[in-house]
């Protein structure tokens, strides 16, 4: 029974999310109207009312209106509006519908009002301030019709008992604006908190993720990313470097300037490292003064190229409001992520080929032992008889 209803119940009120929740509204408008017109018939009966006629065909064209109304949602039709739900026309339709109840109602016409507050309690949570206000107006209207016609369709003439009902009807649609007209405010209230929540959420989200001096992403940020990638490598898409780059000297710029100075060397490098790789390449802080490169679709030997052509670049970059003699250089080791080798090991062989560059005398690439030209041996072959 229960994998029936799960199969049944999308057939019926769509399998699109959305449509699914305006098709499930209409279901329920459909029944809250279907109940009302039984009531209706029920009030009317043959002994009870000479125009039973009236009813019928009220009954026939309030639920059959309602009933296309939810056929244009469930097919669709209704998503090439604005207002796909057709809320307005919904509500127009009841009201218009509750009018004439009220014509026909007779001395039932007491249970018109509270009808007509369901109505517009669950219909108006959907519409804007403006649309509540036209709406309600639009009900006065209509109901205030109804109250002058009834008399005059029963023959009778307007007494204090219509008059209490008017009163009525008329403080139930004041009293369903102002409650709805409040309610439309706690709704943007909270949908303009929700939306500086949501842009708070976002903030720290980037605050999270980016190094605070350089603006670059952070190590935390970094690792999710490298996880990211290394993931999509095994489904063998294109090669993926690291590079681990550092600031030569940095400890010298520290001890001679000021950490201040540190500090400002550190911005003006990442901007150049910023400037000088592909758009398409990520760059971290990795901690202190090394940084960490991402290089994915990019042949080794082009990567290489990349790095000696930025790796030139900081060594001819004037330090901007720094003493003359300070200078920048890097040192940089890169390293392939191998199919079967883990990130930290990834990483693990960048760290040493950064501090083979360093050893070397800095201001230089170094290539991990996988990126390292096979050695050529060249000793002449001896001859077979040679060798024997």
């Amino acid at each position: 029974m229960h994998t029936t209803s799960r199969r049944l119940f999308p057939c019926i009120l769509s399998r699109a999310p959305y449509r699914r929740v305006r098709v499930g509204m209409a279901l329920l408008a459909l029944l809250l109207m279907s109940s009302s017109a039984l009531v209706m018939l029920l009030l009317h009966h043959p002994s009870a009312n000479h125009h039973l006629d009236a009813v019928r065909w009220w009954a026939a064209l309030s639920v059959g209106g309602l009933a296309v109304i939810t056929l244009l949602i469930r097919t669709g039709w209704s998503e090439r509006l604005r207002d796909p739900s057709l809320t307005l026309v919904q509500m127009a339709w009841t009201i218009t519908s509750g009018a004439v109840a009220y014509v026909l109602a007779g001395e039932g016409r007491g249970v018109v009002p509270s009808v007509l507050a369901m109505i517009l309690f669950f219909g108006a949570l959907g519409l804007s301030p403006r649309q509540v206000v036209g709406i309600g107006l639009y009900a006065m209207a209509a109901f205030s019709v109804a109250v002058v016609v009834s008399p005059r369709f029963y023959a009778t003439t307007f007494d204090v008992m219509d008059g209490a009902y008017a009163a009525m009807i008329l403080i139930v649609l004041a009293g369903c604006m102002v409650v709805n007209l409040r309610v439309q405010q706690m709704r943007q209230r909270l949908d303009r908190q929700r939306e500086a929540l949501a842009e708070a959420l976002a903030e720290n989200r980037a605050l999270a993720m980016r190094d605070e001096l350089t603006g670059l992403y952070n190590r935390r940020a970094m690792v999710e990313l490298i996880q990211l990638e290394c993931r999509r490598r095994r489904r063998g898409q294109g090669a993926l470097l690291f590079a681990m780059i550092d600031v030569d000297h940095f400890k010298r710029v520290n001890d001679h300037h000021g950490h201040a100075m540190g500090d400002h060397v550190l911005r003006v490098f990442a901007d150049a490292l910023r400037a000088n790789v592909r758009e398409t390449d990520v760059l971290a802080r990795w901690g202190g003064d090394e940084f960490l490169l991402l290089l994915s679709d990019i042949e080794p030997r082009s990567a290489q190229t990349l790095l000696e052509r930025t790796r030139e670049a900081i060594a001819a970059l004037p330090v901007p409001n720094a003493p003359p003699d300070l200078r920048l250089s890097m040192s940089a080791g890169l390293a392939l992520h191998l199919p079967h080798s883990s990130p930290q090991e990834t990483l693990e062989r960048a760290d040493q080929a950064l501090y083979a560059a360093k050893d070397q005398g800095r201001n230089r690439v170094a290539l991990a032992p996988e990126l390292q030209p096979a050695p050529v041996d060249d000793a002449p072959a001896m001859p077979q008889a040679a060798r024997a």
